[in-house]
């Protein structure tokens, strides 16, 4: 197309050529939007439900812009604008699909800001790395930009606009706008355009700059709250805390060993009436109306076996129990088989990587997004009493915390305080190991520059130790390249899994640090004889998505069978609660979660807490029937799982929301409203998860 051609277009601008300019934007969007989605195929589908929300947002966006571009009198001005605004959504569109690659997730605005500088300086080589992986979604998305760059004459004109034009153009947006929004409300993801906002939920169902949009629109009227009551049965009920019948019976089972002992409730005396009274607040009231209709958890025969004795709490970076063998990792199989067997435990997906199962293991509450925030941000100012730190802290314990990694890494040094514990971490933070400058660091560095101070101090001054470490040995990428670890461990590693892939041999390599560190922690426990004073509690912080990450599940591979991400056994995992002490094997068949940790550690040392008040339960309490629905049964809980829904485990059976299906555990038989009552169940949950944090509810219980 020569320039005389082009000259004869612009100059004749008729009606059929200013309409199609003004389509350019609403199709440069559409086409990211789509592109989005197509390379996320392994969690959104391309045709569904959804699409039409994406399709009618991304139309009234773009024409949006297209009318407020061809509005501007000075056509220069406005070209520079329109080309300066598809720029930035090229870039807000490679960023999005970065953080997709790296993590997993779709992150809003407020965190990849507050993500974008730690995740360079903490994991620069690990995300430069991700970021190649998308060469290809970068190169295409870069289309609509060089278009509207050669053909900007054309596209932005400073001929005069029709009206008929502007004012058609106008109308389209306000209709394709409400469309959009009322599909959105009233359809299958109507949650997740309200008081289940995430960016994470919202962009597979509406499209990234919806889902932006919203966020910023969020952050100054609020997110809704659901509008919904979700107490359960008799409220404001104090019979839990002094119960004059229980009391009789279990001074009867002291003195009667013949009879069954009574047990009473893990609660604290409360006045939820009082607090409801006393409150102008409508949503705090609505908190204490539903805290005190919950059953509580009943004690039980491990209420205080572990009372006055030590805690040492690790979370192990990309934790799963698939590597673990007699021979490879002896110390991790005898932890896992010799204390307390949990067959059926899960660290479910909360959607912020390492940070969500942090903050679940730690404070036993859902991990949410709080006004685009980490849960983790959300707590640094607020008051925690329940989590262990702050519990044996104001008992007298030491409460050391460590990490091997960047000690600031997620704000870390500022919400493990909040959470009770004198926090060091490397690189400036307060810990100094020789694997600094390594990627990642060692875990054995770790253990052997920190466990002689506590060790020693309980030894010498009888002063009772509760332990926290979060690990990075176990981090991905899983390659003998870029991760230090593997290499350390690649020949012990290849020895074992000789036909294995890479990726796998990888991961097992790295995780072998793990190995080691925690054979050193056990014999130093044994050397001075403070093993059967101490419990040691290892978990995951989510499973080893990396290995998932391509287009070829490693996962499965290390496994040896075949799931999904949208599918709840992709998450099960391994809980080891192990001490000297535990002669045989404690084996728990109970379906539980790391939210369940915190309840069943305070239970098990014995500590004072309401049950009522977190989100997960004692594993061992008992107060249930398998086929009954209760407030206080077994529940595992995946949160919105990939946009799919929540799906849930009870000792009744399993709900998959990505097929919307309950089945049934064997010899079970539940009632017809068992899925729906569980279902508002786990609503209400993550709902208080959610307010538990943002209305700093400890605080106005306890502190007022």
């Amino acid at each position: 197309m020569n320039k005389q051609i082009i000259s004869e277009l612009l100059n004749k601008r008729t009606l059929k050529a200013q309409i199609l300019s003004y389509l350019f934007f609403p199709a440069a969007l559409l086409y990211h939007e789509l592109l989005l989605r197509i390379f996320d195929y392994k969690f959104t589908p391309f045709f569904s439900e959804s699409i039409i929300n994406v399709i009618f947002f991304s139309l009234a966006g773009g024409l949006l812009v297209s009318l407020i571009l061809n509005l501007i009198p000075n056509k220069k001005v406005s070209c520079i604008i329109g080309i300066a605004l598809l720029a930035a959504q090229t870039v807000i569109f490679c960023i999005e699909r970065g953080c997709r690659s790296l993590f997993g997730l779709y992150f809003g605005i407020t965190a990849v800001s507050s993500m974008t500088g730690e995740a360079l300086n903490g994991f620069g080589g690990f995300v430069f790395a991700r970021f190649l992986g998308i060469i290809p979604f970068f190169l295409l998305s870069l289309i609509p930009l060089a278009a509207l760059i050669v053909f900007r004459k054309f596209i932005l004109s400073d001929k005069k606009q029709d009206k008929t034009v502007q004012i058609s153009s106008g109308i389209a947006v306000v209709v394709l706008h409400i469309a959009a929004v009322l599909l959105s409300v009233f359809g299958g993801a109507k949650n997740y355009f309200t008081f289940d906002f995430t960016a994470n939920n919202a962009v597979p169902n509406f499209g990234l700059i919806t889902s932006l949009r919203m966020e910023l629109e969020y952050a100054v009227i609020g997110i809704p709250e659901p509008n919904r009551d979700y107490t359960e049965g008799p409220q404001f009920s104090s019979s839990f805390v002094s119960d004059p019948q229980e009391t009789s019976d279990e001074n009867s089972s002291s003195e009667n060993p013949e009879l069954p002992k009574v047990y009473g409730y893990n609660v604290m005396d409360i006045d939820f009436e009082s607090l409801a009274a006393g409150t102008n607040d409508k949503t705090l009231k609505s908190m204490h109306e539903y805290f005190a209709s919950l059953t509580p958890s009943q004690q039980n025969k491990y209420t205080g076996m572990f009372k006055d004795k030590n805690l040492i709490f690790i979370t192990a970076e990309a934790f799963c129990p698939y590597f673990i063998s007699e021979e490879l990792t002896p110390t991790l199989y005898r932890l896992m088989n010799e204390g307390f067997v949990f067959n059926n435990y899960y660290q479910p997906d909360w959607t912020m990587s390492t940070v969500g199962g942090e903050v679940a293991n730690i404070t036993g509450i859902v991990p949410m997004w709080i006004n685009g925030k980490w849960a983790s941000e959300a707590a640094i100012n607020n008051y925690m009493p329940f989590t262990l730190g702050n519990q044996f802290s104001a008992l007298g314990y030491n409460t050391p915390a460590w990490h091997d990694h960047l000690y600031s890494y997620y704000s870390r040094d500022k919400y493990m305080a909040a959470f009770g514990y004198d926090y060091k971490g490397a690189y400036g933070g307060g810990l100094t190991i020789p694997s600094e400058g390594s990627w990642p660091e060692s875990d054995l560095d770790m253990m052997q520059a920190t466990a002689d101070i506590y060790i020693d101090d309980y030894v010498n001054n009888n002063t009772p130790f509760s332990v926290y470490y979060m690990t990075v040995s176990g981090h991905t990428e899983y390659n003998f390249g870029g991760n230090d670890m593997a290499k350390k461990n690649k020949q012990a590693a290849q020895a074992a899994y000789p036909n294995a892939s890479t990726q796998v041999q990888a991961y097992v390599a790295c995780n072998l640090e793990l190995e080691y560190a925690m054979s050193y922690l056990v014999n130093r426990l044994e050397e001075k004889g403070i093993a059967d004073d101490t419990l040691i509690v290892l978990t995951a912080d989510h499973y080893p998505y990396g290995l998932a990450s391509g287009s070829t599940d490693y996962y499965n591979e290390l496994r040896g069978f075949e799931d999904t991400e949208l599918m709840t056994s992709r998450y099960k995992n391994a809980l080891i609660m192990w001490s000297s002490s535990i002669e045989e094997p404690i084996i728990v068949d109970t379906p539980c979660s790391s939210i369940d940790i915190l309840p069943t550690l305070s239970n098990l040392f014995g500590l004072e807490y309401d049950s009522r008040l977190l989100i997960g339960r004692d594993i061992f309490a008992e107060n249930y029937d398998p086929s009954q629905y209760s407030s206080c049964m077994p529940l595992v809980i995946f949160a919105n799982n990939h946009g799919q829904g929540n799906s849930w485990i009870t000792a009744a059976g399993t709900y998959e929301a990505s097929t919307k299906t309950f089945t049934p555990n064997s010899g079970i038989t539940v009632d017809d409203e068992y899925v729906k009552r569980v279902q508002r169940l786990v609503e209400g949950k993550l709902n208080y998860s959610k307010l538990l944090l943002s209305k700093n509810y400890y605080k106005a219980v306890f502190q007022q």
